[in-house]
């Protein structure tokens, strides 16, 4: 068996092998943040953000702004693109080591070895040249799609500021290192579609919707929709230790909430001080809802040639594409996706 010190170059990549197994189920709840008068209250913000991203690292926002109209296109759009005949989907694969395109069961994650029961579609701007379904075969998605990018980023780079106030960065720090304008962004929006299952389909304890991971961006923010459930946080600082010994709590999709967490990129940039935390999908268990499930999620992550380095210099520097590349690869190397 091959050495995890020896299998992957980073510290957060030889972690996530430990985190398999199916753990204990508590009852907690994600912190809920109101944004409503976001600048004449962005102190009293700043504070809860930062609180529930040190010691939970999910929250969820209310009040955000994003209209529920222009979510629920999004998800309207999505479902029509995922629906479509695979011959017609694989127009439109991924492109290797850019998170841009569609993929169907590839993901495996470090922590299970298996691959996602999902299908996703990453929309990443500067390479969605032939990416995107036109008119005739998904009406108005591009246009849907990139006015949802573009307003999910500018909610991440509020959320982002108010993180660089307190680790006393320039405020406008984390909106400059994620600028749509330069041709090495690559931040992301993903739509994702788990497999619906079938009612007298056994549960494989191996397979899960999306296996136990941190992300490895600064900021994740999702959207579900009500009775589509399975997200799971594990709770507390430590993320080492065996699966098994683990505990889990469900965070219950509800329309109108944002549920955020802090990526890796954002815990090794505040050397530590913000929580990465470890997040699954779940399979539906029987008397559960276990039709397909959607969501769409925006990953801010830093463009390629921004350094990433806290201000304690806890880790040595490191590039975001470098950074970026060495997680793709572990992710999608057993099926033959990884970047080159």
């Amino acid at each position: 068996m091959t050495n995890t010190a020896e299998k992957y170059a980073l510290k957060e990549l030889n972690l996530e092998t430990t985190f398999g197994g199916m753990g204990k189920e508590i009852d907690r709840d994600v912190p809920v943040i109101d944004l409503t008068d976001f600048e004449p209250r962005r102190e009293e913000i700043t504070d809860q953000l930062w609180q529930a991203a040190n010691e939970v690292g999910f929250f969820q926002l209310a009040n955000h702004g994003l209209e529920p109209g222009l979510v629920g296109e999004a998800f309207g759009l999505s479902e029509r693109f995922f629906a479509l005949p695979e011959a017609e989907k694989q127009r439109f694969r991924l492109k290797k080591g850019l998170n841009a395109g569609w993929e169907f069961k590839s993901q495996v994650r470090p922590s299970t070895g298996t691959a996602d029961d999902k299908e996703s579609y990453q929309i990443t701007l500067p390479h969605m040249d032939d990416l995107w379904p036109n008119q005739t075969l998904v009406p108005e998605f591009q246009r849907v799609m990139l006015n949802f990018e573009y307003r999910a980023w500018c909610l991440g780079m509020d959320i982002l500021s108010c993180f660089a106030d307190r680790l006393g960065f320039e405020r406008d720090f984390f909106t400059k290192a994620h600028d749509r304008a330069q041709p090495d962004y690559q931040s992301t929006l993903r739509l994702l579609h788990y497999l619906p299952q079938p009612e007298d389909q056994p549960l494989d304890p191996s397979i899960w919707r999306a296996g136990a991971h941190t992300d490895f961006d600064c900021l994740t923010m999702v959207f579900q929709q009500e009775g589509q459930g399975g997200l799971q946080v594990s709770p507390g600082r430590g993320t080492e230790g065996k699966g098994g010994e683990r505990e889990w709590y469900s965070v219950t999709p509800k329309d109108g909430l944002i549920t955020c967490n802090i990526g890796d990129m954002l815990m090794r940039w505040s050397d530590d001080r913000l929580k990465s935390t470890l997040h699954r999908v779940r399979m539906p268990r029987p008397g559960e809802y276990n039709g397909p499930r959607y969501s769409l999620a925006f990953f801010c992550q830093a463009n390629k040639d921004e350094i990433i380095q806290g201000p304690e210099q806890k880790y040595p520097p490191i590039s975001a594409r470098d950074y970026l590349l060495q997680r793709i690869q572990a992710n999608f190397e057993a099926a033959g996706q990884a970047a080159s």
